[in-house]
């Protein structure tokens, strides 16, 4: 036992000992180089120690920020796997068929737009991924996910060109695309190139936040065995530094490194220029962006200088350079970019005179030639493979560029460069001459397009590429898998009501639920929601199916003793994405494209505050429309009175307007449970069994009142957007019609007994469950008699219903008037609506639904109204009407203009 303890100290005095020599020897080396190193040097010394310690296996913090080199040292480096002087001439061609592309059109049409300068920085960074990185979907495996940085279209065309997937005709129609050549969308649009386009990224930041949440659904589905772990494709998304200003650019990369998902790559153009000026004028986008990114957990690579740069990087022992290359701001560098080998020589290394000593041997065009790190093959192909390599943690890769690279004095690192779309015959010239195209003096003013023979070596080695990453990117599929719909019987209980008060919340979810179950879909539904699941009450399904997290739950919840305690798990179903509508709207366009993007349907359900959705994430709605998403959006809390206590941010009483925005969004205000589980059958049967590129939106309440049991043959109307719900009584005087949606036709009904009790009206009760359907029919049939002026003319569903119907009709909801008068112009003798407009407050239900008059004393004046005004009541029946309710005269509108 003591021989035990005496080796057991001995060990740890050896330990202690070694510890207090590497101290001691580290002391010294960090005084030599506080004595005679910058502090970039010392910050670079820290960051190898760091990195070394990382590789024995150390966990250890890292420093958020390194010297303003490259991460990968040249001795790092792999060898470059492809020819490089073959991929330099295929890079050229590209380069110019893509400016040609845009100088044509622009030449042609003027004003047609298009953009040249961006591409031309990403261009190395776009063709090392082509060539080595960029996997296709021939592999019996989905493709890789690629967000292309959406001005940059014009070079991904002109690859396909080369490639043979888009002829001459459709370049020369760029951006006309209603030619009859089929001509090419302005940006990645998979709605108009359905075929070509994975993801919609124009509109700035919503590519970046997009892929993360498709890395984190791609995550999903694996971790559910919805998807192979050896089948999980990469994603990768290719953003502006001046990009990375957006909200939703940076809002979620800490979800991503949270989630540790090293499925996930960004690259970072980093040529420091917005659109109209520098990212960072006075300071350095590439620093910046570091410090978040791995505060934020993911790695970081930076691809700063080029090959070119090496030997000078080599010899800095003392420092200086990396100094001086800390000490220049991007608004420096981008004047550098654009000036003479002489200015850099002076303006840069001639701050120091030992530092100009160093370039003696470079002549002015040698100092121009010293390449920024995203041009360099070497080093990209570089970082890319140690990305693909990581473990643990998503990689961002930061690559500074020159926007408009090649354009030379048309446009290269200049402030106008984004808006750069002509070059005249000159500067063509100088572009052929620079990246040696064979094109002939006298072709260069028509800017001919260029594609080498197909038995060329370029065309070979291209073609052999690609076929070895399992075919062409970008390319989008659509799967043949279709869902068989759900049991019938899934929704039977809400066709035959409830006997106690509930809402069309509680309808809702209860379907969900069963939903869940069903044989058919239940492990393709995905429920979706922002931190409101109890609001909503969705926490009945907690335990059940599970709150999706990746790491699964470490903890034991505060609520474990609970039935509906929080459950997180590896396999959880539900994706509740915390505060973030952006982010779950995310998921809903991962999971509503699935069966594009991995061939798998999945059906979405994605519930969220109604006042924070369409309208906070509206951006996101279009780009699912864009994306060809589909799945169901439940605008829970619907109505500006129904939601009484909430008050003026949360009252939501113009999203149905707002819907009729989107083309393919369906949007549907219920009132009642049947209503609900109508529209989500059909839904499901055109969306899932169909394959119809559409997306349901439907409002919810949360107002308690008896669900009635379905009437007969109610399921056209429901879906057409309006049916005759309760008739009026036979024998009163007088007749008018009121169409009432959602929680408020309970108000209507209420009407509809008032003015038959007190004034002799019959009013038959309408449920107008949409509008906007009401009305794209309406449309539809007025287009087809003004193209067929000569035909019997259609009639609409709408004006075939009410054809026949007597009275004055009043619309009445809980939404702006201008929701149900999208439908007047085909009513009988007009509408006369009832709605919300203006602000909300918070206050009874009572009281907002007098303040906003769609109560039913309200509606009942203005029915009396109506009539009065067709002269079959005098008025005072309605002076009397208003005396009897307290409904002032004086009071002042709830709209405020």
């Amino acid at each position: 036992m003591n021989n035990i303890n005496t080796v057991s100290e001995t060990k740890e005095d050896t330990l202690a000992n070694s510890g207090a020599e590497f101290l001691h020897s580290l002391e010294q080396v960090v005084t030599a180089a506080l004595r005679d190193r910058s502090s970039a040097a010392i910050n670079g010394l820290l960051s190898s120690i760091i990195n070394e310690l990382r590789k024995d296996g150390r966990s250890l913090p890292g420093l958020i920020s390194t010297p303003y080199v490259n991460t990968i040292a040249p001795a790092d480096e792999p060898e470059y796997p492809g020819d490089q002087e073959i991929e330099r001439r295929i890079k050229s061609y590209i380069r110019w068929n893509a400016m040609a592309m845009v100088v044509k059109a622009n030449t042609k049409h003027a004003g047609i737009g298009g953009h040249i300068s961006t591409y031309a920085s990403l261009a190395t960074l776009y063709e090392v991924g082509f060539n080595h990185f960029f996997r296709g979907a021939e592999g019996g495996r989905p493709a890789d996910m690629i967000y292309f940085q959406g001005h940059a279209s014009p070079g991904v065309y002109a690859r396909a060109y080369l490639e043979g997937r888009i002829d001459a005709n459709q370049l020369h129609d760029f951006r006309r695309e209603l030619s009859g050549g089929g001509g090419l969308s302005s940006y990645p649009h998979p709605y108009l190139m359905p075929e070509f386009w994975q993801f919609p990224t124009v509109s700035m930041g919503l590519g970046p936040i997009m892929s993360i949440y498709q890395a984190r659904f791609n995550r999903y589905l694996r971790d559910r065995s919805l998807l192979a772990e050896n089948d999980e494709p990469k994603v990768w998304c290719y953003v502006g530094d001046g990009e990375s200003d957006e909200p939703e650019t940076r809002g979620a990369i800490s979800l991503a490194g949270r989630e540790k998902l090293d499925n996930l790559i960004w690259v970072i153009n980093c040529n420091l220029q917005r659109l109209d000026g520098p990212v960072r004028g006075n300071g350095k986008i590439i620093q910046e962006l570091e410090a978040l990114f791995r505060g934020a957990g993911w790695n970081v690579i930076k691809v700063i200088w080029g090959s070119d740069w090496d030997p000078l990087l080599e010899a800095d022992h003392d420092g200086l350079l990396v100094q001086r290359m800390e000490e220049a701001v991007d608004g420096d560098y981008q004047k550098y970019s654009v000036e003479s080998g002489s200015y850099a020589r002076t303006h840069f290394f001639g701050k120091y005179t030992d530092l100009a000593r160093r370039v003696h041997h470079l002549t002015d065009a040698g100092i121009s030639k010293l390449r920024r790190g995203g041009h360099d093959p070497r080093k990209v192909h570089a970082a890319y493979q140690a990305a693909m390599d990581h473990r643990g943690s998503p990689t961002v890769i930061l690559a500074k560029t020159i926007k408009g690279y090649g354009l030379g004095e048309a446009g290269e690192g200049r402030n106008i460069s984004h808006q750069q779309k002509a070059l005249n015959e000159k500067e063509l010239r100088e572009f052929r001459d620079r990246f040696g195209i064979p094109i002939t003096d006298d072709e260069i003013a028509e800017a001919p397009f260029y594609r080498p023979a197909p038995d060329s070596a370029e065309m070979q080695y291209l073609l052999e590429q690609r076929e070895a990453l399992d075919g062409f990117v970008p390319t989008r599929s659509v799967g043949t898998e279709r869902l068989d719909l759900p049991d019938m019987n899934v929704y039977e209980e809400l066709h035959r009501g409830s006997k106690t008060p509930a809402s069309t919340t509680m309808a809702f979810v209860r379907l969900l639920s069963k939903l869940l179950d069903d044989r058919h879909i239940g492990d393709r539904v995905v429920p979706i929601v922002p931190d409101e699941a109890r609001t909503f009450g969705m926490d009945s399904l907690f335990r059940r199916h599970g709150i999706y997290n990746s790491g699964g739950q470490k903890y034991e919840p505060v609520d474990r003793s609970n039935l509906l305690y929080y459950r997180e798990a590896t396999d959880g179903q539900i994706l509740e994405e915390g505060i973030s509508e952006s982010g779950a709207m995310s998921s809903f366009l991962a999971a509503g494209a699935s069966y594009s993007s991995v061939g798998k349907v999945m059906v979405p359900f994605y519930i969220f505050y109604s006042m924070f959705g369409l309208q906070r994430t509206g951006d996101l709605v279009w780009a699912a429309g864009d994306l060809r998403a589909r799945g169901f959006l439940l605008g829970a809390t619907a109505g500006r009175t129904t939601l009484n206590g909430e008050g003026l941010q949360h009252q939501d009483g113009h999203t149905p307007l707002l819907a009729t925005t989107f083309p393919n969004l369906l949007c549907y205000d219920p009132a009642f449970g049947y209503e609900i589980a109508v529209i989500i059958a059909e839904g499901m049967r055109r969306m899932y069994s169909e394959g119809e590129d559409v997306i349901y939106y439907l409002t919810l309440h949360n107002e308690n009142y008896v669900m009635p049991e379905m009437p007969a043959d109610v399921e056209p109307g429901i879906l057409e957007g309006l049916y005759k719900y309760r008739p009026g009584l036979p024998e009163c005087a007088h007749k008018v019609q009121i169409f009432g949606s959602g929680a408020i036709l309970n108000e209507a009904l209420r009407a509809q007994e008032i003015l038959a009790e007190k004034f002799d009206v019959s009013a038959d009760v309408w449920s107008a469950t949409s509008y906007k359907a009401l009305r794209s029919g309406a449309l539809a049939a007025r287009r087809w008699n003004m193209l067929h002026p000569g035909e019997e003319p259609r009639r609409s569903y709408l004006e075939t219903i009410l054809e026949n119907e007597a009275g004055p009709f009043v619309a009445v909801s809980d939404h702006m008037k201008l929701v149900p008068d999208q439908i007047a112009p085909w009513v009988p003798g007009g509408l006369f609506s009832l709605g919300t407009d203006g602000f909300g407050l918070s206050e009874t239900r009572e009281a907002l639904r007098r303040y906003f008059e769609v109560d039913a004393e309200s509606t009942v004046v203005a029915a009396l109204h109506a009539l009065s005004l067709r002269g079959d009541l005098p008025v005072s029946t309605v002076e009397g009407a208003m005396l009897e309710f307290g409904i002032s005269a004086d009071k002042p509108a709830p709209c405020l203009v």
